[in-house]
């Protein structure tokens, strides 16, 4: 655990560790809740599918595009749990292309097929 006084900032960095220099990490969405295995029910998103949904949200430069940096205010959930969990979904792409998830940012909606 990792223990932070309520409104302190939180840095986080997530490090992807591979041999190919020509990859690009990016933070899609970052959810907390106060039950570590359930991240569905009752739960408060940071960001989602890279649109920020915290006002505290932050990401930050890094001068690797295998390093995602970003930061948090610490809350308090509902006011009557002691502690959170943090889940990010990160998405690995190939540097510089563009047509990827990495290069879209902020999706509102995903497109879907209709079908005939």
């Amino acid at each position: 655990p990792y223990y932070v006084d309520l409104n302190q900032n939180l840095f986080l960095q997530a490090s992807l560790h591979s041999s190919d220099p020509n990859l690009v990490v990016f933070v899609d969405t970052c959810v907390v809740s106060p039950d570590p295995s359930n991240f569905r029910t009752l739960t408060y998103g940071l960001i989602r599918n890279g649109c920020v949904k915290d006002s505290t949200y932050s990401s930050y430069y890094s001068p690797h595009s295998n390093v995602a940096r970003f930061a948090f205010n610490a809350f308090s959930f509902l006011n009557r749990y002691p502690s959170v969990y943090l889940q990010c979904e990160l998405v690995v792409c190939r540097y510089k292309d563009y047509s990827s998830r990495c290069y879209q940012g902020c999706v509102s909606k995903f497109k879907r097929n209709a079908g005939s």
